[in-house]
């Protein structure tokens, strides 16, 4: 048996059915990414807040969608990528701009195309930006507390990104269609 259940909400820990109740009203089921997760309810419940203030915040979902797929891509998540591969394509996102992030790319698209350099820059610097990276956003017409808001989204779909990394979940045949495999090191 894996370390790492595929939880459903009678077989999650106590502490965190509540989370699998709720992700299972916003997305009519529960991603095998959440059911791995509430293993910890630590992890699911930490996960849940942060996600519902990301989704909260002046950021559009198609921002938001742009930064997590660029995220799963830049950490060489297949879960993740998959999953938000749909719901940027849901969201609005152009195909040609999804496309583009899952290859490593940058969008066309000049707005989403300063989220994702400056989502990917802050993974592959590990936080420690240089001011030509920061400048470039700001001067892309955004302000300095969306650059914060990024380092939220980051800090947020780190939680999936690792746990799938770890966890290894299933991909859903909903999502079989969006899978992607990272590149061979």
């Amino acid at each position: 048996m894996s370390s790492y259940p595929v939880h459903t909400i009678e077989s999650a820990p106590a502490q965190s059915k509540p989370v699998l109740e709720k992700v299972q009203q916003t997305f009519g089921q529960i991603p095998n990414i959440a059911a791995k997760m509430a293993t910890s309810p630590l992890l699911i419940n930490g996960f849940i807040g942060l996600f519902e203030r990301v989704h909260g915040s002046d950021l559009t979902e198609p921002q938001i969608q742009t930064l997590l797929l660029t995220n799963a891509v830049t950490n060489a998540s297949e879960w993740p990528a998959a999953f938000h591969s749909m719901l940027a394509l849901k969201e609005g996102v152009h195909p040609a701009d999804v496309d583009a992030i899952r290859r490593g790319a940058l969008p066309a698209d000049a707005g989403l195309a300063a989220f994702s350099a400056l989502a990917r820059a802050l993974i592959e610097k590990r936080g420690r930006l240089a001011e030509a990276d920061q400048r470039r956003f700001l001067e892309a017409g955004f302000s300095a507390e969306q650059l914060l808001d990024v380092i939220a989204v980051v800090a947020a779909s780190t939680i999936t990104n690792y746990t799938s990394s770890v966890t290894r979940p299933p991909l859903e045949a909903q999502f079989e269609e969006f899978a992607w495999h990272a590149p061979a090191h």
